[in-house]
């Protein structure tokens, strides 16, 4: 029996933050930081950081839908960032940090839907949600350097100022969802 895995792009900030949360997330198979969503072939960090490309710092995961499924991934999504911040992430400022669901079928499109009118009723957060749901166009794998960066680089300043809180409130919230490799 071939296994079946599904993907899921998102975006919510810097892509070393949300790597490093679904890097430790059961049904997880990998956690991959890229660029979508833009009118540039290909580009470079650089290239994005300069706000001219149109595409968002996102992680591509494949998961194990007979381990988690959509919605819980976006349960995930939604609770380690701030989806009512246009183009912001904390001091991650620019189009390149904004909060983005990039839907692979018709049940991801229907599912980020439910899941931003579900959170907007619920009054959790004081503002609306801006996370945009959108259409997978393209995606570029980010450089290198990028992949796994808070596992290579615990101790640099921002990662442990910006990455290690999120990872931290993560593991707390989540605790029973987490990797049982990761589990202390």
């Amino acid at each position: 029996m071939t296994q079946q895995y599904a993907q899921a792009t998102l975006g919510n900030g810097c892509f070393w933050c949300t790597e490093a949360v679904f890097d430790d997330l059961q049904g997880i198979i990998s956690v991959e930081s890229g660029y979508a969503g833009g009118h540039v072939a290909n580009p470079s960090y650089e290239e994005v950081c300069g706000k001219k490309t149109g595409h968002a710092e996102v992680v591509r995961l494949t998961y194990d839908p007979s381990v988690i499924n959509f919605s819980q991934i976006l349960d995930v999504f939604f609770a380690t960032h701030n989806p009512t911040t246009l183009n912001r992430q904390g001091n991650d400022v620019g189009p390149q940090y904004r909060s983005v669901i990039f839907y692979h079928d018709a049940e991801q499109k229907t599912l980020a839907e439910q899941a931003i009118a579900n959170l907007n009723a619920s009054g959790q957060w004081p503002d609306p949600i801006v996370t945009e749901v959108t259409p997978i166009n393209n995606y570029y794998e980010a450089e290198d350097y990028h992949q796994e960066y808070f596992a290579h680089h615990p101790f640099q300043p921002y990662c442990m100022a910006v990455v290690s809180p999120k990872v931290q409130k993560f593991r707390k919230e989540f605790s029973k969802q987490r990797k049982s490799e990761h589990r202390a």
